[in-house]
């Protein structure tokens, strides 16, 4: 067999490990709050909260909308106990939301284990239609949902699950994943993105986009045919950590700078994901929080990252998967009113995200796309408490003095066995690699997961 068709078949093998494990992508967070009832309320706000008539808007070019500078992202609902959506926090927190100004709401069919979508719509639903816009995607990643018939099928249930006859944001979902060859096989080949734009020009579809996660060679050619498809937005990851460093800290092979300024360029609005790195922004290294609390005192680590992103003109929506009320409130902050970072602020972020770089933490941004892992380990935990290790300066380090070795040794080994269960720490991973072709930061898991191993390993054994 000659290399081309050997990279062919490598690729056709990739995108069917890719459907495997995205088509159930990501679960919820369990949240504890007081509930509320099944209707929407109109929470007041006090002397210290924010209003609605704070909200910083930007507005859609093709369509006129104001979106809130702030979007919530729905990969992250709270769940009960059980594991359920808890409906009732969903709605307190899409009432609130709404009442302080947020209008855009993104979500997929394959968040939340699949019951994203549904919990959204109940929550939308109880609100004035003209009150909001509502993102979703044709997230159809699975080989045996890229037919046509299967392709129409996720996209007509979309509107049963979000209660709606229109749908404002409607986006490609996961561009570059796969590269070229996914990209035809799921959108071209079937026709389904002709159909798309079919839709758009019939109302079902107000706004077209897409959302990129990998090949950068799939975002360049689709902003090539910007003129036959008319994107009315893109959705990008951009942090202050991913405008330059991308390459560094994420394995992807496009910086940020690069995709805002090809969207920018082209008057093609951008909206962003993973503003906070999966959380990572929000969980910096003790040090690096310090800087960020000396230089603004009054404001979280969170915010610098949010602020960041919404200081962009060509930025549409920032997006936030808020699980907490606390995350909520605090988000409200930064974009009401926003307070766009000077030159000043964005050289102090430059050095702190150098110094980040330097940190060698893994780069997961908890987005669980490689769960479910079929030997049950919990992926994203164990990768998650070593990276928290790190950040808090408890790392063992043989190095040190022989106290502050086995307090830090002490602290992770009981840290882990008490954040990931033993039958789902690292040690169970026996290299299947199911896992890796499903990051959308390149991570090498399998390898990871060998190397915490290794080291819970030798810190359990070794002396001094």
């Amino acid at each position: 067999m000659d290399t081309n068709s050997e990279n062919k078949n490598s690729r056709r093998k990739f995108i069917k490990q890719l459907g495997v494990g995205l088509t159930l992508l990501t679960g919820c967070t369990t949240a504890k709050d007081e509930p509320t009832n099944g209707t929407a309320t109109d929470p007041k706000t006090t002397p210290t909260e924010t209003s609605a008539s704070d909200m910083t808007y930007r507005t859609t070019p093709s369509t006129g909308d104001r979106v809130s500078l702030l979007g919530y992202g729905c990969m992250r609902w709270p769940t009960k106990s059980d594991g359920e959506i808890d409906q009732e926090m969903v709605n307190r927190l899409v009432d609130y939301a709404i009442a302080h100004g947020v209008n855009y709401f993104d979500t997929s069919p394959a968040y939340c284990k699949g019951k994203s979508e549904y919990a959204t719509g109940v929550a939308l639903k109880r609100h004035d239609r003209s009150k909001f816009f509502v993102a979703t995607k044709l997230s159809n990643f699975a080989e045996q949902t890229w037919s046509r018939k299967e392709s129409l099928k996720m996209y007509e249930n979309s509107f049963k699950e979000l209660q709606v006859d229109y749908i404002d944001y409607l986006l490609l979902h996961g561009i570059g994943m796969g590269g070229m060859d996914a990209l035809n096989g799921r959108y071209i080949d079937n026709g389904m993105l002709d159909y798309l734009v079919e839709e758009r020009a019939k109302g079902r579809i107000r706004n077209l986009g897409f959302s990129y996660h990998g090949e950068v060679e799939v975002f360049d050619y689709l902003l090539s045919q910007h003129d036959k498809y008319k994107w009315d937005f893109v959705q990008i990851q951009l942090n202050y950590v991913d405008w330059h460093h991308a390459k560094a800290t994420n394995r992807r092979n496009t910086n940020a700078e690069y995709l805002y300024n090809e969207l920018n360029k082209r008057g093609i609005p951008a909206v962003i994901m993973e503003p906070l790195l999966g959380g990572r922004l929000s969980k910096v290294h003790d040090h690096i929080a310090a800087k960020l609390k000396q230089r603004d005192p009054e404001r979280s680590i969170a915010s610098w990252a949010f602020r960041y992103a919404g200081s962009f003109p060509n930025v549409l929506t920032v997006l936030s998967g808020m699980t907490y009320m606390e995350h909520l409130k605090d988000n409200l902050k930064s974009y009401a009113p926003l307070t766009p970072l000077t030159d000043d602020d964005n050289a102090f972020l430059e050095e702190v995200a150098k110094e980040m770089v330097a940190y060698k933490t893994i780069p997961c941004n908890d987005c669980k796309y490689c769960m479910p892992c079929p030997y049950g380990i919990d992926i994203p935990a164990n990768l998650l408490h070593y990276n928290k290790c790190i950040n808090e300066g408890n790392m063992p380090n043989k190095d040190a003095d022989a106290e502050e070795y086995y307090k830090n040794r002490r602290i992770f080994l009981v840290g882990y066995d008490r954040s990931v269960p033993k039958l789902r720490q690292a040690s169970h991973c026996i290299g299947c690699n199911q896992c890796k072709p499903h990051c959308p930061q390149r991570i090498d898991i399998p390898r990871e997961l060998q190397k915490i191993d290794y080291f819970v390993e030798r810190l359990k054994t070794e002396d001094l």
